[in-house]
């Protein structure tokens, strides 16, 4: 983080087209005090979210008409904060950006694990990230194949996680 600037988030999903979509409107929505930008590890750049990601954000009265997809690289690893959809994204950063692994954790490991004290840097710190044993239980599953009403299911799931996220986020930034 440049000093002054607020911290980043970067949320990743695998096409940057549905979860990482959804978690980081979402928490733009419910945390002003961070940047947050979203990624994913296999993309077609430049493609906007599908319609049923469109739809399911609508649902929860939000909208993101300027989002394209990108592709997770140098300029994504130097967030504050990487939060992944599935253990295998987890695996994807520490394989192909390692000087990010410390900072990278699923989006259900965060809200389990995550302290409320302290600063973000020492609280992620704390959670030895890089070299963490991530499980099943931490994914958030692919909406991708599925019909609309799987994606307002994953919607629904991941505000709960984010709305998680910036409750534990809440005592993140120092006074000064």
């Amino acid at each position: 983080m440049i000093a002054g600037d607020r911290p980043v988030v970067c949320f990743v999903c695998t096409g940057n087209a549905a979860r990482s979509v959804m978690a980081r409107r979402m928490f733009v929505e419910l945390e002003p005090g961070f940047r947050a930008t979203s990624a994913g590890t296999l993309v077609l750049e430049g493609h906007p979210m599908s319609s049923r990601t469109r739809s399911a954000l609508r649902d929860h009265g939000l909208t993101d008409p300027d989002h394209r997809s990108r592709q997770f690289g140098e300029e994504q690893a130097a967030a504050d904060l990487i939060v992944v959809m599935e253990p295998d994204h987890v695996a994807w950063i520490r394989r192909h950006h390692p000087g990010a692994a410390d900072r990278t954790a699923t989006l259900p490991r965060l809200v389990r694990d995550l302290s409320v004290v302290g600063t973000l840097s020492d609280r992620v710190a704390a959670l030895g990230l890089a070299d963490v044993e991530v499980e099943p239980w931490e994914e958030v599953i692919d909406p991708a194949a599925g019909d609309q009403a799987v994606f307002d299911a994953c919607a629904a799931e991941i505000h709960l996680l984010v709305e998680a996220l910036v409750e534990a986020l809440a005592a993140r930034l120092p006074d000064a």
